[in-house]
């Protein structure tokens, strides 16, 4: 038997986290310099991050929170949003995204998945609309863009303004244009398993001073603007309370991250690049489903590695697949069980898995590998060598 099959087979190999982030000497440098020098909340740092991720998304305004659904949520609000409005979206994505929309007031509907991008379909967001529709948030799933025409054309069609939710998306690109910068607002994540890490936090990116300047202050207290300098060297200043708020200001330590973070981008994004080349090469004759081709002309992020894996294919079910990459320590992901699957949404708005069956076959079939520039070459041998040794043994 190889050698390093055995070595997989061991309890000798360390666990593969899934998603752990990537981090240098910098990004510890300079969260030390935040604690140093005693400013460890909203101030500086957050300011220069802010302009740092307004170059690299050339976008002229930008806000600064503490997660991607603080984005979605202020983006929401911004956006003039309120009970009695509807809000279609994608069945396929982290519960935030429809939770922002409920926080909002608004109603949220879902509209199917596109069975090959995974993307949300404009052909079935058409079907949905209704004289209550103000908006569409559509998701950048893995990090492949959405049919940014087809919906900005919906969207001028019924007079709709669009959120664009791109936690998977930093690096993306649809026609030369970056991920973000089509709709209204668009919403990013640096959550710990994403392709520019602060531990938590989130961006807004916004195509109107106003709507930027509302988000700035809706998103601390709805005290005045810059009311974060009131304990600066400058002097006391005094804040005035114009809006009904929240607490969802990012921190100077997250940002001392978020700078190096975003330095590394695109020697990181090269990276997930080749590893991502490796498994369509080395699983392209196994059993199982791999993502789709990038489409011309667009930029894919490389955040999610999906595979799907359907039992009567591959002979064992995904959750079957799951539990024996746990036992070869491979941290594995599920990006997503379908919205409709969840029994909060199902009691409260009555969904049915079935009723959208794209989003429901590849979130039952759905497996994320590691994708991560932590991964060394042995690591990736490791995913792979695993993944053969589960599937070729049924």
């Amino acid at each position: 038997m190889d050698k390093d099959v055995i070595q997989l087979d061991g309890n000798s190999e360390r666990f593969l986290v899934f998603g752990a982030p990537h981090f240098t000497q910098a990004e510890i440098t300079d969260v030390i310099d935040c604690l140093q020098s005693g400013w460890i909340s909203t101030g500086p740092k957050v300011e220069l991050f802010e302009r740092r991720f307004k170059q690299y998304k050339g976008s002229i305004y930008c806000a600064a929170v503490n997660s991607c659904t603080a984005a979605l949520h202020l983006a929401l609000i911004a956006s003039g949003i309120r009970p009695g409005d509807e809000v279609i979206t994608t069945p396929l994505t982290f519960c935030a995204t429809v939770n922002a929309i409920i926080h909002s007031g608004a109603t949220p509907v879902l509209a199917d998945i596109d069975p090959v991008s995974m993307n949300i379909d404009p052909v079935r967001i058409e079907e949905k609309i209704t004289k209550r529709t103000r908006a569409i948030i559509p998701v950048h799933f893995a990090g492949r863009s959405c049919n940014m025409d087809a919906l900005m054309d919906l969207a001028a069609k019924y007079n709709l303004k669009v959120i664009e939710d791109c936690a998977h998306a930093i690096e993306t690109e649809y026609m030369g244009k970056k991920a973000g910068t089509f709709g209204d607002f668009g919403c990013f994540s640096f959550y710990a398993t994403k392709n520019v890490v602060t531990g938590e936090g989130g961006m807004v990116i916004a195509k109107k001073q106003e709507d930027i300047d509302r988000v700035k202050t809706l998103g601390l207290h709805g005290m005045s603007k810059d009311a974060w300098k009131r304990f600066s060297d400058e002097g006391y200043k005094h804040y005035q309370v114009v809006d009904v708020g929240f607490k969802y200001n990012m921190m100077d330590l997250q940002a001392a991250i978020g700078i190096h973070q975003l330095e590394k981008v695109e020697e990181n994004w090269l990276r997930r690049e080749a590893i991502w080349n490796r498994y369509n090469h080395d699983l392209a004759h196994l059993p199982l489903e791999l993502p789709s081709s990038i489409e011309p002309n667009t930029r894919h992020a490389y955040h999610l590695y999906t595979v799907l894996i359907d039992k009567e294919t591959a002979g064992l079910s995904r959750d079957d697949f799951l539990t024996a990459m746990t036992k070869k320590k491979i941290g594995v992901g599920v990006h997503y069980l379908s919205i409709p699957e969840h029994p909060y949404y199902q009691k409260t708005y009555g969904w049915k898995p079935e009723d959208y069956p794209s989003a429901l076959r590849v979130g039952r079939q759905t497996v994320s590998l590691p994708l991560t520039p932590n991964l060394s070459d042995q690591d990736v041998d490791r995913v792979i060598q695993s993944v053969h040794q589960i599937l070729t043994k049924n």
